[in-house]
């Protein structure tokens, strides 16, 4: 075992659990202050959830049956956590602490957890100030037990030999999609999601332009910090060694949202004659979007012109839900789903060895493009069945005057902020 590698993938794993709850600060400075804690729990209740479910069966579902070391359709250690080996199903704790190369199996089942909690994370966005805290655990639940886990399977689960994917994920084996580090599986997921429960939830009492003014502009900045820091582990650790290729992601994790915010505030400065501080830190979630499915499959110059044209567009896309009618509270869609869609073409186009930019045709253009529909469409009709099955039962919507008033207080019985001389 590599202790070097190891200490790699246990850093980059604890990078990325620091992106949810610094995408609660970044949501949570750009909602109303009477609906901030509401907005942060969110984030929170997911890393939660969905934290238990990975270790009771989520890994057991994303790295069943295929290139992983969990053959088996069980937990780590056994079903729910029970040691079956007297069924003959086999206790994984053994060989979840064995070495995979270089690095122990428990060590990455620790890496991946943190990814399936950002994804179901980022979908609260699209929902914020009128969504039920209780409905949103429900339905992070269902969601990341049927879409989640089953997409990671389909990417992340394979096996490499001599540089090839030979086993796993049909997604990368069998179309021959690139997804490093997750444009599909997190990315295109959570903003088709994201897209489909805004639909559901339908529009925020005076939904106009204007509307999502934040009400704290140094938390979001803060939460934007947070985020790109712990996305060198999320890029740079999807390599799961301390190689060439991490520093290849690395490089590029900082050079695509870079160029990206300055392509996001100049179409601001263009439209709207401003640049302004939510642009700059919205244009570098772009950029870092677009840069996760190819960090390891372009050079740094090729990244900063893909992280151009995502923050580009991506800032015009955020003003699609104005025309076409849905309440993306957060731009979700906008930043997300977008973001993703457009990192995981542009490999097909300009990625090294496989673009067809470069003469190598266009079949990797082909089969980014089906990987990224697959997931798409999977993940935005599943989510509008889950979302609209709560909202016909428990109900996922608050009442309109508490939604008007701020939902915290009526939520959780909590302020963000406390003012006056008898509150301290």
């Amino acid at each position: 075992m590599d202790q070097g590698n190891t200490a790699f993938v246990l850093i980059s794993a604890a990078l990325v659990l620091l992106m949810t709850p610094g995408l609660a600060f970044f949501y949570g400075g750009m909602v109303k202050a009477k609906s901030v804690v509401s907005m942060m729990m969110l984030s929170f209740g997911s890393l939660g959830l969905i934290g238990v479910l990975w270790v009771l069966y989520g890994y057991a579902i994303a790295f069943a049956n295929g290139g992983a070391d969990n053959k088996n359709f069980i937990g780590i250690d056994g079903f729910f956590g029970i040691d079956l080996s007297y069924l003959g199903l086999g206790a994984q704790v053994a060989d979840a602490a064995s070495p995979t190369g270089s690095y122990p199996s428990l060590a990455f089942v620790a890496f991946q957890a943190t990814f399936a909690i950002i994804t179901v994370a980022l979908i609260s966005g699209a929902i914020a100030d009128r969504a039920k805290f209780g409905a949103w655990m429900v339905f992070a639940g269902i969601w990341a037990t049927i879409v989640y886990f089953p997409v990671a399977n389909w990417v992340f689960n394979f096996t490499m030999k001599d540089g090839k994917v030979v086993d796993g994920g049909w997604i990368v084996n069998n179309i021959g999609a690139i997804d490093f580090a997750g444009g599909t599986a997190v990315h295109i997921n959570a903003g088709a999601a994201g897209l489909a429960l805004a639909i559901v939830l339908g529009k925020r009492f005076g939904f106009s332009k204007g509307i999502s003014q934040p009400h704290n502009v140094p938390l979001t900045l803060l939460g934007t910090a947070l985020l790109w820091f712990g996305w060198f582990g999320f890029n740079a650790g999807s390599e799961v060694a301390a190689d060439g290729i991490a520093s290849l992601a690395f490089i590029n994790t900082m050079a695509a949202p870079a160029a990206a915010m300055l392509g996001w505030i100049l179409v601001e400065k263009i439209k709207h004659g401003k640049a302004t501080s939510i642009g700059a830190a919205s244009g570098a979630v772009a950029g870092l979007v677009a840069i996760t499915p190819a960090c390891a499959s372009l050079t740094p110059l090729w990244a900063m012109l893909l992280g151009v044209i995502a923050g580009v567009l991506c800032a015009l896309a955020i003003d699609l839900k104005f025309k076409f009618g849905f309440d993306d509270s957060l731009d979700v869609v906008g930043i997300h789903l977008v973001g993703g869609i457009v990192g995981t073409l542009y490999i097909g186009l300009f990625g090294t060895g496989v673009g067809a930019a470069f003469g190598f045709g266009w079949h990797q253009f082909i089969a980014q493009a089906i990987g990224a529909g697959s997931v798409l469409v999977y993940s935005f009709v599943l989510s509008l069945i889950i979302g609209f099955a709560i909202e016909k039962t428990i109900g996922f919507r608050v009442k309109e005057e508490d939604e008007i008033a701020g939902i915290d207080t009526v939520v959780h019985g909590e302020e963000a902020y406390a003012f006056g001389a008898d509150r301290g």
